[in-house]
């Protein structure tokens, strides 16, 4: 596969960070695991972006932050689920592989003056990891499908006035897929069709604050659409072309508000809403015709959806501080198109987590578990899909932050 320019040093910055892995646990590819702080409370750091993964949830919050903060951790993503499909021979049923990933974090924060801050951070918001038995009976749709990405972000956040920040940022986000399935042979064995690229693309974001006074905030940030071009290769059977292919990863708006109710306690509710319908097609041009022919469309036709989240912290003790939170993710992919890429359905994660401090440093850790409501999908034979049921969906997730003030 072909690494050239700022893929490839993006690339050696996450190696040298820790490791990287396609973990998608929320609707379609997306990923929202930013901070253990922020899994152990559903995500919701919009409103409060009171830490330095604020880069990742509203930088807009990071005026909050005096000196210079650093955040660095990750989250251990240990999925599962079950696909029963409807064979000549009668129902099989097939369990994913067991993989774990690990998406990482890093953040760093600067204030310059009482008035503006700079910070940046190296994150995933896009990854999938999808692995059956290469002769699974979905084989002739697909076997592996791998995607990675990883964000690098630098934004500026000024502080208007004491209730009220902006920031705006710049994102290049290298996108890695790779993608296989079997093709039957006419005849003979089947040949294998293996798919890879790459490609580094630019995006922007906003995000605002507004905290009229010490025990409400509201917050919302904004993720640009962008437009990977990947270029890379195609294999079928030792036979292989150059390969082209575009994909747009969607926008996202969330927005959060914080409330205090009581001296140690703080209650946030938001919601995010991706636009998935950019994800309309999965467009395949080869460089060599007589491999796969000029070109592949593949619909795909995903929707727009919401994910609602809602999250408690309470302040036990000076140095230890407990969180809970709730999400509801909406599944993008319509059941005219659902296939073995993604066997998923709407889904629900609980969580817990809490937070020590001592001196200057804290540590957060996390434990959420994932549910994913059982499918049914009814047989597509040219697209190499048969009648299936997904179940027993589910994944264990365990995140690690470690942060410090300068």
């Amino acid at each position: 596969m072909k690494r050239e320019g700022l893929g490839g040093a993006v690339l050696t910055m996450v190696l040298m960070a820790g490791a990287l892995g396609p973990a998608a646990r929320g609707a379609g590819f997306g990923i929202y695991e930013g901070s253990a702080r922020g899994d152990a409370l559903g995500g919701t750091l919009v409103g409060r972006a009171d830490d330095a993964s604020a880069i990742y949830y509203n930088p807009a919050g990071i005026t909050q932050l005096p000196g210079d903060q650093f955040m660095v951790g990750a989250t251990l993503i240990a999925p599962k689920t079950d696909v029963r499909t409807l064979t000549p021979q009668g129902w099989v049923t097939t369990s994913t592989k067991d993989n774990n990933w690990l998406p990482p974090h890093v953040y760093a924060t600067h204030q310059i003056n009482d008035s503006l801050w700079l910070g940046a951070g190296l994150f995933s918001r896009f990854g999938l990891g999808t692995e059956f038995d290469p002769n699974w009976p979905g084989r002739y749709n697909s076997f592996t499908a791998d995607i990675q990405s990883l964000t690098l972000n630098p934004d500026i956040a000024v502080k208007l006035t004491d209730q009220l920040s902006l920031a705006v940022g710049v994102n290049a986000t290298w996108f890695d897929i790779k993608l296989e399935r079997k093709i039957p042979g006419t005849p003979g064995p089947d040949h294998i069709l293996t798919l890879k690229g790459d490609d580094t693309a630019f995006g922007y974001n906003v995000g605002v604050r507004y905290a009229p006074n010490d025990w409400l905030a509201l917050g919302a940030s904004y993720l640009g659409k962008v437009r990977e071009n990947v270029k890379g290769d195609a294999d079928l059977g030792g036979a292989q072309t150059d390969a082209s292919s575009h994909v747009e990863l969607p926008d996202e708006f969330s927005f959060g508000i914080a409330v205090k109710p009581a001296p140690k306690v703080t209650v946030e509710v938001g919601a995010t809403y991706t636009g998935w319908s950019s994800f309309d097609q999965l467009d395949l041009k080869f460089a060599n015709p007589q491999v796969l022919g000029p070109q592949v469309v593949i619909p795909k036709n995903w929707s727009n959806v919401w994910r609602y989240q809602a999250g408690v912290e309470y302040a036990a003790t000076k140095a230890l501080t407990l969180r809970a939170g709730y999400v509801y993710d909406e599944e993008p992919i319509p059941q005219e198109t659902a296939d073995y890429l993604v066997p998923a359905n709407d889904r629900q994660l609980f969580s817990l987590g809490c937070g020590y401090r001592w001196t200057r440093w804290m540590l957060d850790v996390s434990y959420a578990y994932l549910m994913i409501k059982d499918r049914h999908i009814t047989a597509r034979p040219m697209d190499g899909v048969l009648e299936s049921d997904y179940s027993n969906g589910c994944a264990h997730m365990v995140g690690v932050s470690v942060s410090t003030k300068i």
